[in-house]
């Protein structure tokens, strides 16, 4: 796997296909062409790498930089250099939300990607009722009381129109089952219900599941992220597509699809890293999630990480996600 970890390390410096020639030089081993040919074939047949068609060389597949991040990548801490921008970043006073969104924008301003920070979230509170009142077109105004009697009013766009008496039945399934839960698990619940198959559920019982999910979700008021450096990623070729760019931009803009997937990063303990389609989101193949839980008073309340291209530097990038983590929960909790 030596081979594997050079052949992944210099195509992440340069972006191009890793030719025999290169690697014999950087793997420093006196081997003939014929050998690290045959190596770089095994590689291919394992399913590591894969030969561009315009090209001799190699470049590493999701599998290849599965393998390089799980067995042959050594994290070291930061450079100095990075601690010491990080340090400064935390070292003023700020308000809460304001360290938040600054903290988004250390994450991009230092690994050149993009930064993503999750908003805390009040995980405690419980479901007590909501209720669902049709505005005009596909508009919906949820009002969602929680057990400790706090109502929050939120109006929210839908992809159709709902009638009243589908508004209420989504509200009665919501108040039937959910009632005394925390917000948290009422969401995780019904995204898994909704992600399963429900072959004796009808049509109109299924968009009513599907509408209760965007109310809880647009209903907690700190389920939000803040986001900095999405055009970081313009300077890498493979996502630099106006059509690409584009499908990425709307995803991040419309945010529900990132927010499922720092869900999934909430209950995880240390660096969670998601590599192209493990995220399970199609406008992701190209792209890995580097993540980790930020906690306060040993409750965790969000999630912070980078989003970048398969190819960003692993070794420098996840001990930065790291200590960002927990300066932020340190600043936090001042």
């Amino acid at each position: 796997m030596h081979f594997l970890k050079v052949l992944v390390e210099r195509y992440i410096k340069d972006g191009q296909p890793v030719g025999s020639r290169t690697l014999s030089k950087d793997a420093g081993l006196d081997l003939s062409p014929a050998t690290i040919r045959n190596v770089m074939a095994d590689l291919e047949d394992l399913g590591l790498v894969v030969s561009p068609h315009t090209s001799a060389g190699r470049v590493p597949t999701a599998a290849g930089y599965r393998v390089f991040v799980d067995s042959l990548l050594t994290v070291h801490q930061p450079s100095p250099q990075d601690l010491e921008v990080l340090r400064q970043r935390f070292a003023g006073p700020m308000d809460a939300k304001s360290l938040l969104e600054s903290t988004s924008r250390v994450l991009s301003g230092i690994t050149h990607l993009a930064g993503v920070v999750m908003l805390p979230r009040h995980e405690r509170h419980a479901f007590r009722q909501i209720e669902l009142l049709p505005l005009s077109g596909a508009r919906v105004l949820a009002i969602l009381i929680t057990s400790e009697g706090e109502v929050h009013n939120r109006i929210i766009t839908t992809e159709r129109s709902f009638t009243p008496s589908q508004l209420e039945e989504a509200a009665n399934y919501l108040n039937r089952v959910f009632i005394g839960q925390d917000i948290k698990d009422v969401r995780k619940r019904l995204l898994d219900d909704l992600k399963d198959t429900h072959q004796n559920m009808d049509a109109l019982m299924m968009r009513a599941m599907t509408l209760a999910h965007e109310v809880v979700v647009a209903a907690e008021g700190a389920d939000d992220y803040f986001m900095a450096g999405q055009t970081n990623l313009m300077e890498f070729g493979e996502l630099a597509g106006m059509d690409r760019l584009k499908q990425l931009f709307d995803a991040f803009n419309q945010k529900r699809e990132i927010l499922h997937i720092l869900d999934r990063c909430i209950a995880a303990d240390g660096v969670q890293i998601f590599i192209g389609d493990e995220s399970g989101y199609d406008l992701l193949d190209d792209c890995s999630l580097v993540t980790t839980a930020y906690r306060v008073d040993d409750q965790v309340v969000g999630v912070l990480g980078v989003i970048g291209p398969t190819r960003m530097d692993y070794q420098r990038v996840i001990p930065i996600v790291d200590v960002t983590a927990r300066l932020l929960a340190a600043a936090l909790r001042q």
